[in-house]
């Protein structure tokens, strides 16, 4: 078993564990008590999983969300450890390959909402409020332009959809009657909360977090956060010295590769292309460049 960059077409498991569950990018095993969660290399892009992946993206994803999950400490999460030694036995038999890129996490009961936080008026939200002069229903001032800051975050929930299947933007009272009021006040809260605190931290390290989403679910009374967090993958990332509005700033994440899909005229509709090498490299440089100017350090 090797997760590399063709790891999109890849169809093995690690023996003596049952069959994963799937994600666009993430291999998923139960082990009984808890789950592994690996980071593969694939990326996807409007929700269509690209043939080829990005080098070294899985554990650029991994060691993201761990730098997160300790600078938030007072927001519980799911992660159990990323130590090789903590998996079961069958994981740790094919340790090389999942080091660095896997956590072992929490089983949690999942909310079924994604937790989106918009500091910028950008992407789909630009769109939106071109025309309506709102975003998800959330009125706005008017004489924004694209990409400008707003002037307080806002929460624009998602109804988190089957793979395949694209996430439907849902209004805060669908939210409530998906979950009930408390839990609606308290996704709203936490997703704004940890957004801020981000967004302040990473502004100190020149980046801009124009906008995230977060999954968050329930080890038993208690709400944790869950899956990644604040990765290239889920977030927008400009390097703020690079920021400028009326148009949509560089970015480090896979905006990359949708610019690139949307230069080509892809459909949106799988079987998605192959990526260039030099998109495929480009984007890397990206991934990485988030990791070491978030973090201070690169994978080793």
């Amino acid at each position: 078993m090797k997760y590399d960059r063709n790891q999109a077409l890849l169809e093995s498991s690690i023996p003596g564990l049952p069959e994963p569950k799937r994600g666009k990018v993430r291999d998923i095993y139960d082990t009984g008590d808890a789950l592994l969660m690996v980071a593969t290399d694939r990326i996807s892009a409007f929700d269509c999983v690209m043939p080829n992946g990005i080098p070294d993206k899985g554990r650029v994803l991994t060691w993201i969300s761990r730098y997160w999950f300790d600078l938030l400490d007072w927001m519980p999460n799911h992660l159990i450890s990323a130590d090789v030694a903590d998996f079961p036995e069958a994981a740790q038999a094919v340790g090389d390959d999942l080091a660095g890129r896997t956590m072992l996490v929490k089983k949690a009961d999942t909310v079924s909402v994604e937790c989106v936080a918009r500091g910028y008026l950008v992407g789909s939200g630009w769109k939106e409020y071109q025309v309506s002069g709102s975003v998800c229903g959330i009125s706005l001032r008017p004489g924004y332009v694209q990409a400008d800051k707003l002037a307080s975050p806002i929460f624009t929930p998602a109804f988190k959809a089957e793979q395949g299947e694209h996430d439907e933007n849902i209004s805060y009272a669908r939210v409530i009657e998906l979950t009930d009021a408390d839990v609606a006040a308290a996704l709203r809260e936490n997703t704004l909360k940890i957004y801020r605190t981000a967004a302040d931290h990473a502004a100190e390290k020149g980046i801009i977090i124009a906008d995230t989403k977060f999954e968050f679910g329930f080890d038993g009374d208690q709400m944790i956060l869950i899956d990644e967090v604040l990765t290239p993958d889920s977030s927008r990332f400009w390097p703020a010295e690079d920021y400028t509005t009326g148009r949509n700033p560089p970015s480090l994440d896979k905006q990359f590769v949708r610019d690139y899909l949307e230069e080509i005229k892809f459909n949106k509709t799988p079987p998605a292309p192959n990526l260039p090498d030099d998109v495929v490299e480009r984007t890397r440089e990206k991934y990485m460049q988030a990791l070491r100017q978030l973090t201070g350090s690169g994978l080793d």
